[in-house]
């Protein structure tokens, strides 16, 4: 197994990679290259270190104890299968992101710090899926906003400056929320630390489970603003839509994750106490987040704001999973987790080379694209149709595992919803289709060259396709995650030690 202190490079390597660019912020090729350098090493490192987690199986868990302080009175980072595979996935989207920046991040904004603070939200990401415990997860998520609304206010335009502050003040809102939640939980429970929570509540006799209800409610408030469920989506579409395309394939991709591992990580390991209640919400909550989103999108006349409205539709499936609380529906929203996040990157990305070619991603103002440039859509072909669940690519299997484990426990009506969101999806992507790509050519033609564009998104677009020939390898991993995860002993014992429980 990899040693467990390299684990912490996937926080401080993103730091010091973000000090030197800082340092040095107006050396382009420094920038360049020292971007490019950290950003394919810490992808390296990470499928190197999901890999020696998998040889362990279920008992595959790396704790790293800061300061060598046991839990629950240390800071500890946790490294299991789940949270891996967003690291992996987080740098694979990371790498995509900056090869394209290479050549499409203006001259102004990588001297106002563009890399180090892509790097900054890189490490508060990372962050997130590794930490062990509340508290620190709340301040990832406050140095993530504090990236993010910097790489959002780059270029201070009036309508960006809007959408930026409508941003940070409903993210502060839910941080707001998120604190006192966990001043509750902390005078409720004694502990913050997410291990030493799940063995607490196991253990106690079912007299704080009211208290414990309420306050997970109030997380899935938290969690579920920042990941954009119904109804606190609304935030969503502007502030996605106004940055740059290699920005807007990262937060669209991978930031409003963050809040569904959130979700995923407590409402599996800390408030399975009330499934009743708690997961049948999360059922809810999901069909109106898949219908909601996709109707969003298919009223949209740009791509890029298509493309944020979905969003928010593809999210209703994986708290599907989620709210669904069986071993195959876990594995199935980890399974779709990943071809939904290289689909939409790749999506995000393929809009940024429109606007390079023609100035805008209106629909009415763009058409006969693929005349200009087969290559484009073909990968947007590939991506899309992925989205939408089309095989045999690797959306395909994604929801078709999320909805058969919703018909083997009954729940008709929920698999009912998601086949009509992929049907809703197809069309919004054929409407994209049609209006960029099809028909006769129209608006402008920039003499840009666009292959230099083209290496990002071939590289999310080459996992898609090599996910749908052989979805074994994706899903023996998700697999491996659920069975983590649908038994919180397995991490209890890992964080707390196996001594804890009487038989293990």
């Amino acid at each position: 197994m990899m040693p467990p202190d390299l684990f912490v490079l996937f926080i401080i390597g993103p730091v010091v990679a973000a000090a030197l660019l800082a340092a040095f912020h107006k050396w382009d090729l420094f920038q360049r290259g020292v971007s490019l350098t950290v950003s394919l090493g810490l992808w390296g490192l990470s499928v190197v270190g999901l890999i020696s987690l998998l040889q362990e199986g279920q008992q595959g868990i790396v704790v790293l104890r800061m300061g060598n302080w046991a839990a629950p009175y240390g800071i500890i980072l946790v490294a299991d299968v789940l949270s891996m595979t967003m690291v992996v996935l987080t740098m694979t989207i990371g790498v995509a992101v900056v090869v394209f920046s290479l050549r499409t991040v203006e001259q102004e904004h990588q001297e106002h710090f563009y890399y180090p603070l892509f790097f900054i939200l890189i490490m508060g990401v990372n962050g997130s899926f590794l930490t062990g415990d509340l508290f620190n997860l709340f301040v990832f998520f406050e140095i993530l906003l504090i990236a993010s609304f910097a790489l959002l206010a780059l270029g201070s335009q009036p309508g960006q400056l809007r959408e930026t502050v409508k941003y940070v003040v409903i993210n502060l809102i839910a941080s707001t929320f998120f604190l006192i939640s966990l001043s509750v939980l902390y005078r409720t429970m004694g502990t913050l630390n997410m291990a030493d929570l799940a063995y607490k509540i196991q253990t106690t006799s079912g007299e704080l489970d009211p208290t414990l209800t309420i306050l997970a409610l109030v997380f899935l408030f938290v969690f579920g603003t920042k990941a954009a469920i119904f109804p606190l989506y609304f935030w969503l579409p502007g502030p996605y839509f106004q940055p740059s395309a290699g920005l807007s394939a990262f937060f669209g991709g991978i930031l409003t994750k963050v809040g569904v591992y959130a979700i995923f990580r407590t409402f599996t390991l800390i408030f399975r106490h009330n499934p009743a209640l708690t997961h049948e919400l999360l059922l809810i909550l999901a069909a109106v987040t898949m219908l909601l989103g996709v109707f969003g999108a298919l009223s949209q006349m740009d791509m890029k704001r298509i493309l944020s409205y979905h969003i928010i539709s593809q999210i209703g499936y994986l708290i599907l999973g989620i709210g669904l609380l069986t071993p195959q529906a876990l594995a199935g929203a980890l399974f779709y987790m990943v071809p939904y996040v290289l689909a939409k990157s790749s999506l995000f990305l393929i809009a940024g080379v429109v606007q390079a070619a023609t100035g805008t991603t209106h629909l009415k103002a763009v058409g006969g694209l693929q005349s200009h440039s087969i290559p484009l859509s073909i990968l947007f072909l590939l991506a899309a149709l992925s989205l939408a669940g089309i095989p045999p690519l690797a959306g395909f299997f994604s929801k078709f595992i999320v909805l058969q484990a919703g018909m083997e426990i009954g729940r008709y009506g929920y698999v009912g919803i998601g086949l009509l969101g992929g049907l809703l999806t197809l069309a919004s992507m054929l409407k994209i289709w049609n209006g960029v790509f099809w028909g006769e050519e129209a608006g402008e033609r920039r003499p840009v060259s666009l292959w230099p564009l083209f290496p990002g998104i071939v590289l999310l677009v080459f996992f898609i396709v090599g996910i749908g020939l052989f979805p074994g390898i994706l899903y023996s991993v998700a697999q491996t995650a659920a069975a983590q995860v649908s038994d919180p002993q397995v991490y209890i014992a890992a964080v707390l030690g196996p001594e804890v429980f009487d038989v293990f």
